[in-house]
């Protein structure tokens, strides 16, 4: 049963959310502010949480801050975030915090059950996408063992960055609309939003990129996407 963190301080709000997740199946633990949730996350009943559902707009420690602190605690916990109103700038902020995926409220039942579903199988370990592998220029990408170096360094990442840097390097040189990459990486089919394929590009080419505005690996075709190379 996947166990779901969900982070919300209105109360009406989150007894609602809770109560479809668990008609749904999922085991879930609550918290009203980013305090209790990083307090959770760090006890006992922290290793069973496999996805965070975390509302911005929280009291004390914002959920922003939030995020930034599960991330540097974890690089493999998707994260989805609640926004109210869909402004871009909280929206491209939550995501540049390390989110993987964001709801906008209200959000119904269906929705909310899908984007956890398509997060939790981008979190899953999958059998390796072909193509290129190996030394890329000091990158070192191993299909099979699902990790990432550069320069003899491990590079953490989660796993929709993960999924997105396997995705264009199986196919180098291969330009990918944004909407090929929602489709493949984020299981999208019914959005399309640009922004989760930028945020994530952006978040790569901080982690990869010796300068991330002159990007080697991971490159803008502008006008059309993104593509791997050429190095």
């Amino acid at each position: 049963m996947p166990h779901v963190l969900l982070i919300e301080d209105d109360a009406s709000v989150r007894d609602g959310m809770e109560l479809v997740l668990r008609r749904h199946g999922y085991g879930v633990d609550t918290a009203a502010t980013g305090e209790q949730a990083l307090a959770l996350l760090a006890g006992e009943r922290g290793a069973r949480v496999e996805l965070a559902v975390l509302d911005l707009m929280l009291p004390g420690m914002d959920g922003f801050e939030v995020c930034r602190r599960i991330r540097a605690r974890s690089a493999t916990l998707p994260i989805i975030m609640l926004t109210a109103r869909g402004d871009d700038q909280d929206i491209v902020a939550g995501l540049e915090a390390g989110a993987d995926d964001y709801v906008v409220k209200p959000v119904t039942a269906p929705v909310l059950e899908a984007r956890i579903r398509a997060a939790l199988r981008r979190a899953e370990p999958s059998a390796p996408a072909q193509g290129a592998g190996g030394d890329l220029a000091g990158l070192v990408i191993d299909r099979a063992g699902l990790t990432v170096t550069k320069h003899g360094t491990p590079v953490p990442l989660p796993p929709t960055e993960l999924r997105l840097l396997l995705e264009l390097s199986a196919s180098p040189c291969r330009v990918f609309s944004r909407e090929q990459l929602l489709a493949s990486v984020w299981d999208h089919t019914f959005l399309g939003d640009s922004r989760l394929v930028d945020a994530a590009v952006g978040r790569l080419r901080a982690k990869l990129e010796d300068v991330a505005s002159k990007p080697r690996y991971v490159q803008t075709v502008r006008g059309f996407g993104y593509r791997f190379g050429p190095l």
